[in-house]
């Protein structure tokens, strides 16, 4: 059973976790492992959940447990949209129509930029793909959110 003795200590993991994880894919970009555009917006979970976690390890105690539950509904999302892209992946259904369309530039397709299709997935890890892996940690971040909410000390 996940043990988290209070709501700051869960703040703390989420926020640590979080960060491996978007510092992690910033690293594949790196070694050119180019994300889609549903990896760019899987990411806004973790761009609004980072700062928020890490703030909320720092407040007053009385705000830990209502930003935790606001922690816990994005990283809900964020597990419901890894399950949806890894879907999409392994076409299990079809993807937005954006998929493989490449980037836009202005209101023209840049054909310039190279074009990264949703439905392929970019690295596998452990079998794994990227969107795989973000809704593995999204929903185990959302179980340590949810029990430092239920947690009974701040």
């Amino acid at each position: 059973m996940l043990k988290v003795a209070s709501a700051s200590q869960a703040a703390w993991i989420v926020f640590g976790v979080m960060l491996a994880a978007i510092v992690g894919a910033w690293v594949f970009e790196l070694f050119g492992y180019l994300p889609c555009d549903l990896c760019l917006k899987q990411r806004w979970a973790y761009y609004a959940v980072v700062p928020l976690a890490g703030l909320l390890a720092v407040l007053k105690p009385s705000w830990i447990r209502p930003g935790l539950f606001l922690v816990f509904l994005f990283l809900v999302a964020s597990t419901v949209f890894g399950i949806y892209h890894a879907g999409v992946e392994w076409k299990f259904w079809e993807g937005p129509g954006t998929c493989g369309a490449g980037q836009l530039s202005g209101l023209l397709p840049d054909l310039n930029a190279p074009v990264v299709k949703c439905d392929e997935a970019a690295i596998r890890v452990l079998g794994i793909s990227l969107a795989g892996w973000n809704a593995i940690v999204s929903a185990a971040m959302a179980a340590v959110a949810w029990r430092g909410i239920q947690s009974g000390r701040q």
